[in-house]
């Protein structure tokens, strides 16, 4: 097997082990032990490819982030179909029943992580602002459409409604906002960027 190959398939096992942890024992159970025990091999494999584990983690992150390209690309494709509340609630939806939720806290819980993540990432807390952009872009998408109005500001709307949304989920320990609520949020949030009726 290539050496490119065996290093991503070590890579993709460690971040899989790692979002397993994470979910069930929050920021404070990721150890370094923890995800090498999660993913049956020794710790000193995760050392061999990451500088440290403040390293490890900052990749994990942004690999997280990057797989929220289907979610986007899914979208983005709805533009011009459906209700405008209807396709952003199932966006949000998705987003936050994923790992997305559990990764804030995991960053906001690691001064030498958000350290990391300034050198590739300069503002905000990855996820939510990769969100907040997916979903600006979509309203963009409809604002040129006509179906939404026309001196709407996509960007604010957007981070309004990760912002919203993320608290409902920050909870992590009570019951899942369920999609009804999440339907409540976005229609409040977007009541005024939409025409007559559209909510």
């Amino acid at each position: 097997m290539p050496t490119g190959t065996a290093i991503r398939d070590v890579r993709e096992q460690l971040f899989d082990a790692a979002e397993r942890v994470l979910l069930r024992a929050g920021p404070s159970g990721l150890t370094s032990r923890a995800v090498t025990e999660e993913a049956g091999c020794a710790k000193g494999v995760l050392h061999r490819h990451f500088a440290d584990f403040d390293a490890f983690l900052a990749e994990f992150v942004l690999d997280r982030v990057h797989r929220m390209a289907p979610e986007a690309a899914a979208l983005r494709e709805a533009a011009g179909t459906g209700p405008v509340p209807d396709n952003v609630t199932a966006a949000l939806t998705a987003l936050f029943g994923s790992v997305a939720v559990a990764i804030v806290p995991l960053i906001t819980f690691r001064d030498e992580l958000r350290a990391r993540l300034r050198e590739t990432w300069p503002a905000g807390v990855p996820v939510l602002t990769d969100a907040a952009e997916i979903i600006a872009d979509y309203l963009r998408a409809e604002r040129a459409r006509g179906r939404v109005s026309p001196d709407a500001d996509p960007d604010t709307l957007g981070a309004m409604l990760i912002g919203s949304t993320h608290l409902l989920f920050a909870d992590r320990t009570g019951a899942a906002p369920t999609a009804h609520d999440v339907r409540r949020v976005v229609s409040a949030v977007l009541a005024g960027a939409l025409p007559h009726g559209a909510t």
